[in-house]
Formats: C-alpha cells, structure tokens, sequence
C-alpha cells in the first residue's frame, strides 16, 4: 500500500533540481500504489563539496497526491536548485495510510531523530509522528548509539535492526553518518534495484555474502572481511561512474534502465563507493548463491498514457493486442494446439492430481470464478475457487495431490503469497499466474503462467482480468489435449480464441453508445448487476463499479423485456464472459470520469496490496 523510489548516483554529476525531477518521476509511477502522502528526503548543504552536503538531509513532505509535493518543493526558498552534486542518495515515498492519518508528520521518509541521522522509511527517544514505521527509524538510531566499534558498516547496522521486526516490509535508508551510502531490504513486500552505466557490466550476477559464524562483543554475528580481490563487482574497474535506482516497481525504473536485479526476502542490498553488494545472516536449504541482472521486456511506451485521457481508458482499449500477446506462441489455430512451457515439465504431474485450487483476491478472483466451469468441464477435475485471505482463515485442508493456482497480476498479494507458503508447506504443487516477471509468486511457485498483458497502471484492473480469463482457458485446453472425447470442444474454444480479439474491437465500438447510456445514470444511487453460469463472474466483476443488460446480438428475449440493450458479439459459451465484462468496464469509467472521481486512483483501492 505504499511505494517507494531512491535514486543514488555516483560520479555522474547531477543538479538538485534534476535530482528531484528523477524522484518526483519515479514516484508518479508508483503513485498507483498509495497517493493520500508523498515525501523526498535528499542531502540538505549548498556547498560545493558533496561529502559536505551530505552531512545533512532535508525532508519535504506533503500531504495529497505527488502534485501536492511537487507544488511543496518549488515553494522552498533556502534550497539552491543548481548545486551540483557528483554523489548523492535521494529517497522518496508515496504513501496509502494504514497506521496515522495522512498529514505531512505522517508521511515517509520518517526520520531517527530532529537531527535527521538516519532517514528510513517502510516498511516499520522521543517520537514524533503515529506511523508505526518511525519506529523502525528510532530502533536505527539506538542500533547505532550502541555500536560496538567506529567501523560498523552501513549493512551490518540495517541487518541487525532487520533481525528485530516482525511482518512484512520494505525498507531503504539514507544516513549522515553514511555519506552517499544506499541500504535497502525487504521481507514480504516487492523491491528492485536498476543499475544504469556508460560502461559495460563485468558480471550478470551478483554474488550473495553470507554472515560468518563468529560472533562480536554484544553476540552479534559478524559480517567477514571482504577484502577487494574477493569482492565481485559490476565493473572490471574501480570508480566507475554508475546510478543506482530502488523502486517497489520496475515501472519507475524503465525510462532510465532496463537492468535491473529482484531482491528476496532477507536480502540485504548495499551500495557503498559506487559498489553494489547484497548480504544474508545466513545460509539456508535452497538459497541461490547470487542475484542475477535481469533485462525488463517493458517498453517506456507501455507505461505512458499516449492520447488518453486516463491509464484506465488505454488500457481498456488495448485488449485486442494483450488478449493476442497472452495467446501468442502458445496457440496454434491450425492444428489446434496449445503450448504452455512454463508448465512443460510438471504437466504430467499436474494432470494426475486429484484437485485443482484457484487462489487469488478482488479481480484475480473474479478471473477463477469465470473460468472454473470449462476447467471442470475439460479437466474432469473438482475445481475450488478461494478468497485467499477466507482460504487462510479456515486453516483449509491441502494435500500433496492438490495443485494450487496463484492468481495475481502484481505477483505480490500479500494474502496470495501466504497462502502459497501455506500450501507448499502442506506439499501441494503450486503454479503462478501473474502479469510481473520477477514477482514473488512467479519466483516461490513451482511453475506457472506469464499473462504477458503488458503493464497495468490503472488500479481498477481491466486486460489484466481478460488475459488472467484467457490465460486459464488455455491450461484447460492443455489438460485435456489427449483426450479424444474432448476434441470437438476443444476445437470449438480454439476457434473461439481465435476471432476472440475481432470481437472485443467491436464490442470497443459500442463506446460511444456507452458513454451515452452513462449520462443519463450517473446520477443514480445504486446498479444491480445480475447472472449466472458463465456470466456469474462478469456480475462480479462489473459489481466492483455499477442496473442494465448486456446480451447476446441474437438473445431477442431478453433484449425485447428491457428499456436499455446494449448488444455485445456471440461467442463460444465459455469466453462469452470476455465480450461482457468489456461494456461494464467502459460503463464504470465513463460514470466515474461523469461523476468527477479520478479512474486510475479511485478511494479506497490500491493496485497491489502487499499488508494484511
């Protein structure tokens, strides 16, 4: 329910003026993910000496969305734009409030002390605000004042305040005492880091550095020395100039970087003298012994509004081509094949089980409640569709020849992935269907499903849901593919899909109809949504918005009893759901942009909720 960005460069000059561009920037692509308070912490001196500067830091905090901020910052009068800084870690923060209401003294970045010693914030004497993540900040401080020794390291410090909290967070710090130092961390909450240089990377990895087992004047396990020729770096030589950028998402690190490293649970990640390590208290069954750079498939295009008014809108209309880029590769319409290989080598497996699972909140829900009639219909399978945190709650029975499904498009659903570990825990084989390569649910499951629906910035979820649809009417059709008594319903769902995005073009054309019939609702009270069998999830769906029917061309009953038609294309039974849901989806963001609400960051929602 928050987001965060950080920006450190080193040796590579920039301004401060710049500096708080590239941050305001980096949270206005976050600001999906909380927008009720947003602040920036960044080095406070005006001097010509960057290590100098660094001796203080400057908070600016606002309440409101990032505009709020940006308007705070050009009100600011003793800080000199044009200083020019060659190291320099900036911290930023956009906040949805969970503990204290939404006020400047609540918002992040939370301080350790009036003095501004250490900068922390989230996620988790004398307190000044109700947010629960100062105290994480406070516990900094009195880690620190009780230091054993002068030359305790940055990460150790973060590492042992790390060792104290419960819960999930995600945390980045900034320090005086650690000029043009970075740490950042996380343990139930997403966390990236992208590396932007003009010289070429010397490794693709980054090796993890373990604790060792000695132990320090206060019991503490000590980190080992690392000397420098034992020390992996990104460059084959030192001091090389290079920017660092930790963002919750990669959507606010792609206009600058598409190398990017995803940090695990635990991970500790540091950047001292321009160099990048990641350490672990310790070694554990499993662990990977390094951090790969990966490159993002994300084009900056994607996350960009182009001629719409609203991320909500574009993304509605671009369902035609993400519908196509969910099938691409994977159906073959002439021999009517489909191919998953992210679930190739436990296939087998999968079609010998006894049970099929579909986990998943909110809309990712709604996606398993549509498909879980053709699932059982092809699968000849018993198919249960849970809320994940109900699932949680009734401590449900899993067994080993259960198969779990994941379904989330961030991959970071808080109570999605605790109920992963729940169910692996109980043996079961689990498979992530998500839309974020890197996320936690697509690294912890077994195997899975990429939706390849490109990025979705809007909260409401629009071709996030289509894509998730379609993308298990695929693993249906995959389950059943041997089976010869299935082959005329198979054939029949793979020419469906085939004029499936012909047909959402034209339901698209109905927008104009559409926005007519809006008018004269918005004023209403209330819409009640009803149907049932393969419609019973549009109603859901459609319900997260607004009374009026949607049928069939050829359905001239139903048409003839209402007062408002509006007619979407026949289709196959089972992705006649798709076509439906499409006129809801615009209905709700034509009453909404009518009704003054802002579409993409509608009250009360957030696109990724990753706190219970």
């Amino acid at each position: 329910l928050s987001g965060i960005f950080a920006y450190l460069n080193y040796h590579v000059p920039r301004t401060r003026r710049e500096i708080l561009e590239i941050l305001l920037k980096g949270l206005l692509r976050l600001e999906y993910r909380g927008y009720d308070s947003a602040g920036v912490g960044i080095d406070g001196g005006n001097g010509k000496e960057w290590e100098a500067n660094a001796r203080s830091i400057q908070l600016i905090k606002q309440s409101g969305k990032v505009k709020a901020l940006d308007d705070e910052l050009t009100k600011q009068q003793d800080m000199d734009m044009d200083v020019e800084f060659d190291v320099h870690l900036g911290i930023a923060h956009t906040r949805w409030a969970t503990h204290g209401a939404p006020s400047p003294v609540n918002s992040h970045p939370q301080r350790s002390d009036k003095s501004n010693g250490h900068q922390g914030y989230h996620k988790g004497y004398e307190f000044e605000s109700e947010t629960d993540t100062e105290t994480i900040a406070k516990l900094v401080k009195y880690m620190y004042d009780n230091r054993e020794s002068e030359d305790l390291s940055f990460a150790t410090l973060v590492e042992r305040v790390t060792q104290q909290l419960e819960g999930a967070f995600v945390l980045v710090f900034k320090s005086v005492h650690y000029p043009g130092e970075a740490v950042g961390t996380r343990r139930g909450g997403p966390l990236l880091i992208g590396v932007k240089s003009d010289h070429k990377l010397s490794t693709d990895h980054i090796p993890i550095l373990y604790r060792s087992s000695g132990k320090d004047k206060k019991g503490c396990p000590t980190l080992p020395r690392m000397e420098q020729d034992t020390c992996h770096t990104l460059f084959a030589e030192e001091k090389k100039s290079v920017e660092y950028y930790f963002a919750s998402d990669a959507s606010a690190v792609i206009e600058h970087t598409n190398r990017v490293i995803f940090l695990e649970d635990d991970d500790v990640a540091a950047v001292t003298a321009g160099r990048l390590t990641i350490h672990r208290i310790k070694r554990t069954a499993g662990d990977h012994p390094a951090r790969a750079i990966q490159t993002l498939q994300m084009e900056l295009q994607q996350i960009m509004k182009g001629n719409y008014s609203s991320f909500m809108q574009k993304e509605i209309f671009e369902q035609p081509e993400s519908v196509v880029n969910t099938m691409r590769g994977r159906v073959n319409f002439n021999d009517n094949t489909v191919t998953l290989g992210g679930l190739k080598d436990h296939i087998k497996e999968i079609q010998r089980c006894r049970r099929l699972i579909l986990i998943a909140c909110g809309t990712s829900y709604h996606a398993g409640v549509a498909t879980r009639q053709v699932l059982e219909e092809l699968t000849e399978l018993p198919v249960m569709v849970e809320l994940a945190s109900d699932f949680l709650d009734r401590n449900t029975p899993v067994f080993r020849d259960d198969v779990c499904f994941f379904i989330s498009q961030s991959g970071e659903t808080a109570d999605s992935l605790m109920a992963l570990r729940y169910c692996k825990e109980r043996g079961a084989l689990t498979v992530g269907v998500t839309n974020t390569v890197g996320s936690s649910i697509s690294r912890e499951t077994d195997c899975g499903v990429h939706i390849n629906a490109g990025p979705e910035i809007g909260v409401a979820s629009t071709k996030a849901y289509t894509s998730q649809f379609v993308a298990l009417i695929m693993f249906a059709l995959l389950m059943c593919d041997d089976r010869i008594s299935m082959q005329p319903r198979r054939r029949e769902i793979i020419q469906g899909l085939r004029v499936l995005p012909d047909l959402i073009k034209e339901v698209l054309s109905l927008d104009d109809e559409i926005q007519r019939l809006a008018a004269e609702l918005y004023q209403q009270k209330s819409v009640l949504i009803m149907g049932r069998g393969y419609h019973y999830a549009t109603c859901l769906e459609g319900a997260l918005g607004r009374p009026i029917v949607i049928c069939d061309k050829d359905d001239y009953e139903t048409a003839k009893s209402s007062s408002r038609t509006i007619k979407v294309p026949h289709c196959v039974d089972c992705l006649q759901g798709i076509l439906s849901v499409i006129p809801l989806q615009l209905l709700s963001f034509h009453l909404a942009v009518l009704r003054g609400f802002d579409v993409d960051c509608p009250r009360n929602l957030a696109k990724s909720v990753t706190v219970e």
